[in-house]
């Protein structure tokens, strides 16, 4: 693993099914929106031990028209949403604020949990991200204050404290303190 800087990350590790699933569906959302992978498949990512059912990840809101789309090319590659039928729905349960799942045809695990980000601190993501640089190309995942941030702040149980003493310690020199002080603090004003 090299930090090339405080966005950009290149991990030469020997690519897996699940991160084969996470490159085959981010690359056809990308096509269409913006993304970042948050929460338990970025300490998965940098070697935590742990198995997991979805990648969750917030996309930048998109048109109906560009859903459709976005939503045929899925269909097309041999995807389907486990919890909403066809676009229309899809699109009511974003903007609701709710999240939609996806996984492979006629499999539910491994699955995405795609939501729009639905406030200011979630919309932070986009402009706090880090470029991971994989063998097969490359994903943006949260920053590293925000993963720890959120694990130990606002979700708290066991698994997130472990997936965020993961992180810590493996990049225990690259951590910005202050920054995940000014996070826990914004987590603690949202609820």
């Amino acid at each position: 693993m090299e930090v090339i800087d405080k966005n950009t990350i290149r991990l030469n590790k020997e690519i897996n099914e699940l991160d084969k699933f996470v490159f085959g569906f981010i690359n056809i959302l990308k096509k269409y929106t913006d993304y970042v992978i948050i929460s338990g498949y970025v300490s998965i990512l940098f070697g935590r031990a742990r198995s997991t059912e979805d990648i969750d990840i917030f996309i930048k809101k998109l048109g109906k028209s560009k859903l459709d789309k976005l939503y045929k090319d899925l269909i097309k590659n041999g995807y389907w949403c486990l919890n909403a039928e066809g676009s229309d729905e899809i699109y009511g349960y974003l903007n609701e604020g709710l999240a939609v799942r996806f996984a492979r045809k006629n499999e539910t695990i491994p699955n995405f949990e795609v939501k729009f980000s639905k406030d200011q601190l979630d919309n932070e993501v986009f402009d706090d991200f880090i470029r991971v640089i994989l063998p097969t190309g490359e994903i943006k995942i949260s920053s590293l204050e925000r993963h720890i941030a959120f694990k130990k702040y606002y979700l708290k149980s066991d698994k997130d404290i472990e997936d965020a003493e993961h992180i810590e310690t493996l990049f225990k020199d690259k951590i910005d303190k202050e920054k995940t002080y000014k996070y826990k603090k914004q987590i603690e004003e949202r609820k």
